[in-house]
């Protein structure tokens, strides 16, 4: 069986890679402005909505960096144990198996400990997190340790006999001394922006591939630790993960291209603040939706609804101006509310009434929409008076 060529690990100079400042530096600058815009609207919530937001980034972003490896982890436990852990939200649904609970844990001590040094140990408890039975799937694998196997650490992709390999990480005998120089590095000052530091942290320490199995996670939690020692606790609603799955491809490709390359890594830096300057624009608009609803339940906090009519209404308000398509009507809101024909009618007639929906159409045709300016139809504006006939 023949390989194609890898490319062979040379002597480590890594603290000497470089970029081009002013090409990266407007890229900087649109992240950051970006950021700040998020830090801004923040401020505009209360405590509990904020940890609500950073609890479903939170979620999403732990599913997302599995799945980045082939792995597929149920959303409903993820947020339920994440809600136990904020103290906000459904904390009771169904636990999560201990590997997702070790995957939880790092990206939390990732943010919470921020300010603690990255130390051997401490890399050493991330990996061992990931794998509490001590297997990778069906394979027994060290943890807790660098790796030690003889033969070479290679990233390879295609079907048995026609294997491709992208990359053969330095030998486990070296890992000590690499891993050493990159922490070293890690835990100095330097005159590195965050964003760009991220950036290098997470290319170096791919670079190196110093685990058996869990790089990937734990190099994307190093995102989350150099993000966390920036903004703090709003860095929990930068979604780099749930960005790079998006682009997965594009995120491999880039990786590669830099460990090919030379010591001017200027265009994966470029790509990567690109993609965190995108994660803090879909972070903005997540907060642009809650304050939507904050604004949505103070102009009408002094309408007395029923349990049931506060959770259709929410639920329109977490879809989104186009989430929820096709309105809400009667078959809905009585599917939804577990509820009777008639009592869906009279409810939603009641909800317009009080100025929380408008409606489109009459008879069976009857739909009804949040009454918040470009959130329904062009012709929701044009509806007459409540129709008792709504279908």
């Amino acid at each position: 069986m023949t390989l194609t060529p890898a490319f062979i690990w040379q002597a480590p100079t890594w603290p000497g890679m470089h970029h081009d400042a002013v090409r990266v530096g407007s890229e900087l600058a649109r992240a950051h402005r970006v950021q700040g815009v998020v830090e801004g609207k923040l401020a505009g919530l209360g405590f509990e909505q904020r940890l609500e937001l950073a609890a479903e980034a939170w979620s999403q972003d732990a599913v997302s960096t599995a799945a980045i490896e082939g792995e597929r982890i149920d959303l409903t436990a993820v947020r339920s144990s994440v809600a136990r852990r904020l103290g906000v939200g459904n904390q009771n649904g169904p636990n999560a198996p201990r590997s997702v609970e070790g995957l939880l844990d790092i990206m939390d001590d990732a943010v919470r400990q921020r300010e603690a040094p990255l130390t051997h140990e401490r890399l050493y408890a991330w990996q061992a997190a990931l794998f509490p039975t001590g297997y990778s799937g069906m394979t027994r694998i060290l943890v807790g340790a660098y790796r030690e196997h003889a033969e070479p650490m290679q990233i390879v992709s295609g079907h048995a006999g026609r294997e491709r390999v992208h990359y053969e990480a330095p030998s486990s005998a070296r890992v000590p001394a690499e891993m050493q120089t990159f922490l070293d590095w890690f835990n100095a000052t330097t005159e590195h922006d965050n964003l760009v530091k991220a950036a290098l942290a997470h290319l170096w320490f791919e670079t190196i591939h110093p685990f058996e199995d869990g790089n990937g996670r734990i190099g994307r939690v190093l995102i989350d630790l150099v993000l966390a020692r920036g903004i703090g606790e709003v860095s929990r609603l930068i979604r780099t993960s749930q960005r790079l799955l998006d682009r997965r491809h594009d995120y491999y490709e880039q990786l590669e291209r830099a460990q090919h390359g030379e010591l001017d890594v200027t265009e994966w830096v470029l790509w990567f603040v690109e993609q965190v300057r995108v994660s803090c624009e879909e972070a903005s608009s997540a907060v642009d939706a809650a304050l939507g609803k904050a604004i949505f339940w103070m102009n009408h906090q002094d309408k007395v609804l029923t349990t049931r009519q506060r959770k259709v209404v929410n639920l329109l308000l977490d879809a989104g101006p186009k989430g929820f398509e096709g309105g809400m009507n009667t078959r809905k809101y009585e599917s939804i509310g577990s509820t009777s024909r008639a009592t869906a009618s009279r409810e939603l007639i009641e909800l317009e009434e009080l100025g929380l929906l408008c409606r489109v159409g009459a008879g069976r045709s009857t739909r009804y929409y949040l009454n918040i300016p470009g959130w329904g139809p062009a012709d929701a504006a044009l509806a007459g008076p409540p129709s008792s006939h709504a279908g």
